[in-house]
């Protein structure tokens, strides 16, 4: 990353009307994701496919930070980071300029720091470095992101609190204004977690609470798009990848995800546990009546061979109950070799076995199809596999 120090040039950029501190700073940055693809029944006719997928570690994106130093030890702060495509150009999270994070706010070592914007979530920030999605990305997540191991969701309007590190704990919450007149709890999200850290043990937790809109129109409903679904009037973009594993929940009234998770370090190897309990309720405007249930079992193992090269191993558990049942079981292998500090490459894959049913529409209830981690591809059978070759770089 380049740090810029804020001169006249810098200032007129950020449009600044106050006085610059030498201790002020602003950070250009960015990460570029790209590999080559091979899927196994990468749609229901049960096609193979070889694609170029961006953003399979991280998702490919550009930013800029920066900090004002106020006196006191007080940092007035802020972020914005856009996502994007890098096989098309496209900018990512909806088309939004600033989607995967815009907020600003105050940061203190005694008080810790508030932030306003857009931001993700107390349990992707203390629960996900835990996971093995932080080493080796999708590949290595839960199948549909139905508990939001990937961060598929980041939150609007939202409010963030982050404490100080005491002792080792660190907690943060998190509160989003719904912003409906007359109903404060339309579309809005709450979550909090806690993190704990002694020697080479690391163990966090946390809740995080997503409603829908209230209404027909909040949740996008209209005459030509007749199924509810996880509409404008959420203050969160819910957990949907285009997956066939939670697809038909997307109707959800709300969504409550627990999330617990523990690291072990050990020389050159890292081990690590988490589980997580997904709720999807829906209400009269829900293409489901029955509560669908989620519970998540995972672990792997990470292996430093060398300073350069990076091993892991993952097995993920999921079952599905209430409204229907089914069960994923998805085994993920990776390697990932430093080139420099900046640079490396990646091999990655995983298996991914299907059982039971699984509901996909109103009306409709099918055998349970495959669906590795959160890539959303819709096989028509019971067994998925997929294989990404690609370089990661970093500025």
């Amino acid at each position: 990353m380049k740090r810029i120090a804020l001169s006249t040039l810098s200032l007129a950029l950020l449009g600044a009307a106050g006085a610059a501190h030498a201790q002020s700073s602003v950070t250009l940055y960015g990460l570029i994701d790209e590999s080559i693809q091979y899927v196994n029944h990468a749609n229901p006719a049960n096609n193979h496919l070889f694609t170029m997928f961006a953003g399979n570690l991280q998702g490919d994106r550009w930013g800029v930070k920066g900090t004002e130093d106020l006196g006191g030890g007080l940092k007035a702060i802020f972020q914005l980071e856009s996502g994007f495509d890098v096989n098309s150009g496209k900018m990512s999270q909806g088309g939004r300029l600033f989607g995967r994070q815009a907020y600003v706010g105050l940061t203190h070592d005694a008080y810790g720091t508030l932030t306003l914007g857009r931001q993700y979530d107390p349990v992707v920030d203390m629960v996900q470095p835990l996971t093995a999605d932080n080493y080796f990305g999708s590949t290595f997540t839960t199948p549909g992101d139905v508990d939001n191991n990937d961060n598929s969701s980041r939150t609007n309007n939202a409010v963030k609190y982050v404490s100080p590190v005491w002792g080792g704990l660190q907690v943060e919450g998190m509160y989003a204004l719904g912003g409906v007149a007359g109903a404060t709890g339309a579309g809005q999200t709450w979550s909090g977690a806690a993190t704990y850290g002694f020697g080479p043990f690391s163990v966090a937790a946390g809740y995080l609470h997503m409603t829908n809109g209230n209404t027909a129109a909040g949740r996008g409903v209209s005459a030509t798009s007749p199924t509810p679904g996880w509409g404008p009037g959420a203050t969160s973009d819910g957990t949907f990848d285009g997956s066939t594993i939670n697809g038909a929940y997307a109707s959800a009234k709300s969504i409550g995800i627990a999330s617990a998770a523990g690291q072990y370090v050990a020389g050159p190897f890292t081990f690590g546990i988490r589980y997580s309990f997904a709720q999807y309720k829906p209400d009269g405007l829900s293409a489901f009546t029955q509560q669908e249930k989620y519970n998540v079992a995972g672990g792997y193992v990470g292996y430093q061979m060398t300073p350069a090269m990076l091993l892991g191993l993952g097995y993920i558990y999921t079952h599905g109950s209430g409204d229907t049942s089914a069960s994923y079981n998805q085994v993920s292998l990776g390697g990932d070799y430093s080139l420099s500090k900046r640079t490396d490459l990646y091999l990655i894959g995983a298996y991914q076995h299907a059982n039971g049913h699984q509901r996909a529409s109103r009306t409709s209830v099918v055998t349970a199809d495959a669906s590795v981690g959160s890539y959303g591809y819709q096989s028509g059978s019971s067994s998925q596999t997929i294989v990404s070759l690609g370089i990661r770089h970093k500025f």
